[in-house]
């Protein structure tokens, strides 16, 4: 029998969130073999809980290479939030050991180290992927998703928060900002754009509501960590009242979508796709 590209073995890293949950779906509709890599504080034990899977801790290299070889996986694709280990949770086995010396000051960087951690996974042979390649109904048009209107001063604060996001864009610091009538409310730190919502309920002025922009960064590496939204934003953006969202077309996965939009829609939340010329003027 031919094996077809999508009945290829394929590893599945597993980080937080509803995106590795619709991927391991498409594998089983795919009679798909694959192997979940969860990992210890950061995956969800009951996402894996009845799923085949391998628990590693960050530095298990060698642990998961072998995992790979024991399940002939083919191809790689990671998906889901992930907050950046302290060091005492970093348990590097031998070959974990002689990739972190050869990791150095990339290390400092979500970007660098994502893109030298695929760098060295294809040296050993495997095929990175994006969750896109596999899921490219998810990606974000362009244009408005809702009947919402944006008046001329959603229009500023959504440049307002690209020209922030631009500017901390070399330095490797989140993909989102929450802008009120011009006012910076909050920027995505390590919690992650729920927990930024979240932040700034408090925060909110008096007036028309603030607005999520969120983008990839400028040097993102798009087979992983492309900015995701889906239902949850759209309620955390109603407890904190704020009235839009604003994401980047073609590089920003909506999961949810048809439920998320109809929320919105609901609410009077405007959810708009911008094309990447207007989320990098700089480029």
């Amino acid at each position: 029998m031919q094996i077809t590209a999508n009945q290829l073995p394929i590893a599945l890293l597993a980080g937080r969130g509803e995106l590795p949950r619709v991927l391991v779906e498409v594998f089983k509709s795919q009679k798909r073999p694959y192997i979940v890599l969860a990992f210890k504080g950061q995956t969800d034990e009951e996402f894996v809980q009845d799923l085949p899977h391998v628990w590693v801790s960050f530095g298990e290299v060698g642990k998961a290479l072998k995992c790979f070889k024991d399940y002939h996986i083919k191809e790689i694709v990671a998906a889901g939030s992930m907050t950046r280990p302290t060091l005492s949770e970093i348990r590097p086995d031998w070959e974990g050991l002689k990739w972190l010396g050869k990791l150095g000051k990339k290390a400092l960087g979500d970007d660098n180290l994502l893109k030298f951690l695929i760098e060295m996974v294809e040296v050993q042979g495997y095929h990175v992927v994006g969750p896109t390649d596999i899921l490219t109904e998810l990606l974000a048009p362009e244009g408005l998703l809702t009947s919402e209107k944006l008046d001329d001063q959603a229009w500023q604060d959504i440049g307002r928060g690209i020209e922030v996001l631009s500017a901390l864009s070399p330095a490797d610091v989140g993909q989102a900002v929450v802008v009120q009538e011009g006012l910076v409310l909050g920027v995505e730190a390590i919690e992650g754009t729920d927990g930024l919502i979240e932040r700034v309920a408090p925060l909110k002025r008096s007036g028309l509501g603030g607005v999520l922009v969120k983008v990839a960064k400028r040097q993102q590496e798009n087979r992983v960590d492309l900015p995701t939204v889906g239902l949850r934003t759209v309620q955390n953006a109603l407890k904190s009242g704020l009235r839009g969202i604003a994401i980047e077309a073609g590089r920003t996965l909506i999961l949810n979508r048809e439920e998320m939009i109809k929320l919105a829609q609901d609410k009077g939340i405007f959810v708009v796709g911008l094309a990447s010329a207007q989320c990098h003027p700089e480029c």
